[in-house]
């Protein structure tokens, strides 16, 4: 049933309240709602003064019936608004309502007369939104029940009575249902967040955590660090003549990538020309342009640099450095040394003393940019290098030049394969000279064999043969075994174990002094002699000359030769070792034995370096070489007087004889063997003594190995040592003393 109030008998419905008969009009109460106004006008229509009405604030909350539309949509209910109550009711048809000739007052779409068009639309649209949809019949009701008014009209026919179907229940809208929008807000701003967290992470790990990492990453690509060469100190001898110097050179290097490729041809034609390198080299670093650093040549001397600097040859640039030079060419070449391309001592002297010659380098951090150019008013650091100290050597020059051209001249004259000559002061064991020949040019060692680079005076190893015949001497008399007078039946064999042994030279069994033993060089007397000291006394005392230990010299390469300990000798070892045989020393070591006996038993630790002269210009000198007691000072007189006789016109030393001194000293020939061979091959020829013989000042050896010519030692060493004693003591101007010594009476050794 439709809840309503009577019709007003005015021109409208108007007040509040349920209701009244023929009042000034009746008030609609809406479910659960308040009353609306009646509308002013004749039959229920608003007056066309009125404005259309507006949804009102307790409207808002109304919404329209889902089946609304579907009424509106039907051509019966053109013009007219359903009411919640109309399914209960008896509804008019078509031509009832023709017939009244006039819409109901109650339809809310009904327009006032006179409006047409735009007007129109604009109240049919307002009437529809004050309009409050009306719950349906049988629906639960939110509010209560106002009390009914008599019904107004003629009622309506009921379509079940008169078997008409009902309407079907009206279908949904179809509606299109949009997204929560604050979700979608939600979810994008959580992906923000956790795109933001992302960064913000990021940045905390390289502003915070990694900061150093890429502080010092940022460092290294625009401060660069470069190392100032420290000049290498000079290597000089003993009166300062330099043997080996530093100058100032340049490198030159170039950058391919900016060369352009026309002028490729040019650049590398030039550099070639100027810098003395094949062109095809010199082309094939420009060949790679993606390199940017090419170095062309090292140790370019200044002006050549400055030449080329001047021809404006593109991305050519030159670096201040310094050059090794040896001023005297091969002269003590392998005593000396040389330094390799980054500066470091690799043979020699060079090497031994590279920490004191090489001095410490500096450092200059400065900033760049991209291309290299230094970016001005950025911070500098420099650390100025310390320059090295200059070394002196115990070598005299002039003494060093007689003694290499003395041997070099043997060896070539005799056929030999090598040779070797040591100078030594007898008071200091200092090396006035220590030739080699071949000797090594140290301004082209790289085009030398590895073979050129040793230093054969104290790493060449050979047997010693009639020069080791002193220290048997020396243990025979040391241990009062023998004088030099004492006599011995000696013949030209003897039988040693299983085999037979024999002097140089065949002579008839004869009585001899041991002094002529010595002066002879009679292997076999020497093997009488040996015997009466024991193998432990001769072992002991080859131990105390320095044999089987190194010399201390310091120079790389320094051995120490081969002593089998006694207790291993086997039965002609054990007469072989008296005579040199059996044993392997250096030239050093045979130099030290003749320099202890001629410093009255005294040994010296030999030295090569006289002191050294730091950046301030001032010497220091080497601490002197240790000094050991080997032999009594008369032990040493009485051999230094058979050494003397060697020399005579009867020994085996004649050819070392010198007019006006006198000389003491041995020769020596010995089996060489050839560790390559792995067996003997050839002979060692040697000859060492000093002069003056009562006064002695300087000790000389001289070796030659594998002579081709001659094997005696008399022949081939003795005068290649009277040649170098002669001006050795002319030019440290050394006086004669006086008279040579008695002769030997018979020459029956090596």
């Amino acid at each position: 049933m439709r809840e309503t109030g009577g019709r007003g008998q005015g021109p409208g419905r108007g007040g509040s309240g349920a209701g009244s008969q023929g009042g000034p009009g009746a008030v609609r109460r809406t479910p659960g709602g308040p009353g609306r106004s009646g509308r002013q006008g004749g039959a229920g229509r608003p007056s066309p003064d009125d404005p259309p009405r507006r949804n009102r604030p307790d409207d808002t909350d109304r919404r329209p019936r889902p089946d609304d539309a579907d009424r509106r949509s039907r051509p019966d209910d053109a013009g007219r608004r359903d009411r919640p109550d109309d399914a209960g009711r008896p509804r008019q048809d078509d031509t009832e309502r023709r017939k009244g000739g006039q819409a109901r007052g109650d339809d809310p779409f009904d327009l006032p007369r006179g409006l047409t068009g735009a007007a129109a639309q604009e109240s049919r649209r307002a009437r529809a939104e004050d309009t409050v949809p009306q719950p349906r019949a049988g629906a639960q009701r939110r509010g209560p029940r106002p009390p009914q008014g008599p019904p107004q009209g003629p009622p309506r026919a009921d379509s079940r009575r008169q078997g008409r179907r009902p309407p079907p229940p009206p279908r949904p809208p179809l509606v299109l249902r949009l997204g929560n929008p604050r979700r979608r807000i939600n979810i994008g701003l959580i992906g923000m967040t956790f795109i933001l967290s992302i960064f913000a992470g990021r940045l905390i790990q390289l502003q915070g955590l990694d900061s150093k990492i890429y502080q010092a990453k940022a460092a290294d690509q625009r401060v660069i660090s470069e190392t100032i060469q420290a000049k290498r100190g000079s290597i000089t001898d003993v009166n300062g003549h330099e043997l080996a110097v530093t100058i100032e050179a340049r490198e030159v290097a170039i950058d391919p990538s900016k060369v352009p490729a026309a002028r490729r041809a040019h650049v590398a034609a030039v550099l070639a020309k100027e810098l003395n390198k094949l062109p095809a080299e010199v082309t094939a670093k420009l060949a790679r342009v993606t390199s940017r650093y090419e170095l062309i040549a090292r140790d370019v001397d200044p002006v050549v640099a400055d030449r080329l600097l001047e021809q404006e040859l593109p991305a050519v640039t030159t670096k201040k450095t310094y050059r090794r030079t040896y001023p005297a060419g091969d002269l003590a070449g392998t005593l000396i040394g040389f330094v390799g391309n980054d500066g470091t001592g690799l043979e020699g002297v060079e090497q031994m003393r590279n920490s004191v010659l090489a001095g410490r380098d500096g450092k200059q951090s400065v900033e760049q940019g991209r291309d290299g150019q230094r970016i001005p008013m950025t911070r500098s650091q420099r650390q100025a290098p310390v320059e090295g100290s200059d070394v002196r050597l115990t070598i005299d020059r002039d003494v060093q030049w007689a003694a290499q051209k003395a041997i070099t001249a043997q060896v070539a004259a005799s056929g030999a394969l090598s040779g070797t000559v040591i100078v030594m002061d007898v008071k200091t064991a200092q090396i006035i000279a220590m030739a080699n020949a071949p000797e090594l040019d140290l301004n082209n060692w790289q085009k030398a064999g590895d073979t050129s680079y040793v230093n054969r005076a104290v790493s060449e190893v050979f047997e010693p043969g009639s020069t080791n015949k002193v220290i048997t001497a020396a243990a025979a008399i040391e241990a009062r075994a023998v004088t030099p007078q004492t006599t011995f039946r000696v013949a030209d064999h003897i039988r040693c174990a299983d085999q037979t042994l024999k002097d140089s030279h065949p002579h008839p069994t004869k009585v001899m002094t041991f002094k002529e033993i010595v002066e002879t060089s009679s292997n076999v007397g020497t093997i009488h002699a040996a015997r009466r000291v024991g193998d432990q006394g001769l072992y002991t005392m080859l131990r105390n000359f320095g044999f089987g230990s190194r010399p201390g010299l310091g120079l790389p390469g320094e051995e120490a030769g081969l002593l089998p300990n006694h207790t291993s000798w086997s039965g002609t070892q054990r007469c072989t070792v008296a005579y040199g045989q059996g044993v392997s020393v250096t030239a050093l070591q045979t130099a030290s034995v003749y320099q202890t006996i001629a410093n009255g038993g005294v040994r010296i630790q030999p030295q090569i370096v006289a002191g050294t002269t730091g950046p301030n210009g001032r010497f220091v000198p080497s601490r002197p070489g240790k000094q050991t007691r080997v032999v009594s000072q008369a032990t040493a007189g009485e051999i230094a007087s058979m050494l003397e006789g060697a020399v005579s016109a009867e020994g085996t030393g004649t050819l070392a004889a010198i007019p006006g001194y006198r000389v003491a000293g041995k020769t020596g020939t010995a089996n060489r063997y050839d560790q390559q061979l792995g067996r003997y091959n050839g002979y060692t020829a040697s000859f060492v003594g000093f002069a003056p013989a009562d006064k002695p000042e300087l000790v000389v050896l001289a070796v030659v190995q594998k002579p081709a010519k001659d094997i005696y030692g008399g022949h081939i060493a003795a005068p290649v040592f009277k040649d170098v004693m002669t001006f050795a003591i002319k030019s440290r101007k050394i006086p004669p003393t006086g008279p040579s010594a008695s002769p030997a009476r018979i020459g029956a050794g090596q």
